[in-house]
């Protein structure tokens, strides 16, 4: 006997599929057995035909019965031992139990955002008139490389902010760092096989070359950025590079340097891939030129996005492609798609173009302006010369070496977390070796100024 409820939220039609499936995998109902005709089973459950008639469909699409002209509809014979698990081992809740996130008072993970940064009403407006203005453009697929009008925000907000030099066309919209260091790893991997990352470095870069079968060569960073004579030195043929402000240390590549480096790239048909990351954070001297503008037309990729600014659930990233490897680009990727809604798409470019997005920028550099400094204040005055401050004066972290500690970082993180507080591990960004001295990477993005300071003071009494 069937049973159908009308107040289950399970369609009625998917209410009997589910049943008669359950019956026919647990042999209830046998092999070669008839179903009741459409009719009949309808009169039975005081239910519609449509409604018979969709389960069955449903149960026929799947082989679990079959047709016979004039006849109606037989259950299929199955191979009990490759058939799909009765439904009734499926019953009741899952003992699934998703893992608890931890809570911390204090989280000094570096790359948290301000919890009430969001412009939500302004993104809710842009969305809202990205929808109207553009409704007939989401019928269909859109630019491999993204919107145009987003692609043209873009490449007027690079040249003004950042010095970047280069035409819309030369712009790819992807989803995250992750995606466009994909992209790029795809495109070079027929003529390149090393890559050379910074060390200490960010882990990201190392993963997805190495996941596409680079040979993966760490070359030590110095107060200058990457160490140019041990990269000359080394076999590798392409160079990722935070030149603007070095992550995690946070030095700044002069531009001595930045030109050595650019003339090491051409004079061996190199690449250099230019993680620009969080350049609107600077709060001290002037903006620093991107090293692209350097050499519009030289072997430089330039990869920035909206994470650290914006959101990083937001998925946008951006790339600024050489024109030779555009054309590889396009030829490569000419039968994908976009990977980004093109409704957050419409919605960034219209954010843009009404100027809200170097508004927030302002804005959001003030506030973390304010917590960079009280986080600098606190250190000076909780650790004194038991702390050297590396990296300050940018981005959403600073680093403090600890010379003096008789803690190892391992036992600083573990103590620290029995306080509430959350740090993440330093020795993480090295690729080989491990850091002179226990050393700290404080993010204070996501913090209050009050919580900056309770979390200092709190630190320094476990180091």
């Amino acid at each position: 006997m069937f049973i159908l409820n009308s107040s289950d939220p399970v369609p009625l039609y998917k209410q009997l599929y589910n049943q008669l499936r359950e019956h026919i995998l647990s042999g209830k109902l046998p092999a070669e057995s008839k179903l009741p005709s459409v009719r009949q089973m309808a009169a039975e459950l005081s239910a519609s035909c449509n409604t018979v008639d969709g389960a069955y469909q449903e149960l026929y699409a799947e082989g679990y019965i079959y047709s016979k002209p004039r006849s109606g509809y037989f259950v299929s014979t199955l191979d009990q031992e490759v058939a799909p698990q009765s439904l009734s081992g499926k019953k009741g809740k899952s003992n699934f139990v998703p893992p608890s996130q931890s809570r911390f008072a204090y989280d000094f993970h570096p790359a948290r955002l301000d919890p009430g940064s969001f412009p939500t009403e302004l993104w809710r407006k842009c969305l809202t008139e990205g929808l109207r203005r553009n409704s007939e453009e989401f019928s269909h697929y859109g630019d491999l490389q993204g919107d145009w009008g987003l692609r043209g925000s873009i490449q007027a907000y690079l040249e003004k902010s950042r010095g970047v030099a280069c035409h819309p066309d030369q712009v790819i919209v992807s989803a995250g760092l992750h995606h466009s260091l994909e992209i790029i790893a795809h495109l070079l991997q027929e003529n390149h096989t090393m890559v050379a990352v910074e060390n200490p470095g960010y882990h990201l870069p190392r993963a997805v070359f190495e996941n596409h079968g680079y040979t993966v060569c760490p070359v030590s960073v110095g107060t200058s950025g990457i160490e140019l004579t041990r990269l000359k030195a080394g076999s590798a043929t392409i160079a990722y590079v935070t030149p603007s402000h070095q992550l995690p240390l946070g030095y700044v590549m002069p531009v001595a340097n930045r030109l050595a480096l650019i003339e090491w790239a051409e004079s061996g048909g190199r690449f250099i891939i230019e993680d620009d990351y969080d350049s609107e954070l600077r709060y001290q001297g002037k903006p620093i030129p991107s090293l692209q503008g350097l050499r519009p037309t030289g072997n430089i990729i330039y990869s920035g996005t909206f994470s650290k600014i914006l959101s990083p659930e937001l998925r946008l990233s951006y790339l600024v492609l050489p024109y030779p490897l555009l054309d590889k680009y396009r030829r490569l990727y000419r039968s994908y798609n976009c990977s980004v809604s093109l409704v957050e798409q419409k919605a960034m470019a219209c954010f843009m173009e009404q100027g809200h997005w170097e508004r927030h920028i302002r804005r959001m550099r003030t506030v973390y302006k304010k917590k960079h400094d009280i986080l600098l204040r606190s250190v000076e005055t909780c650790f004194g010369q038991r702390a050297v401050v590396i990296g300050q004066g940018a981005g959403l972290h600073v680093v403090i070496r600890l010379p003096e500690t008789p803690y190892s970082e391992a036992d600083i993180i573990e103590r620290a977390g029995q306080k509430g507080i959350r740090l993440i591990r330093f020795s993480d960004f090295h690729a080989t070796g491990q850091p002179e001295a226990v050393t700290l990477m404080l993010g204070f993005g996501g913090m209050t100024g009050s919580e900056i300071e309770q979390g200092i003071t709190l630190l320094s009494q476990i180091c």
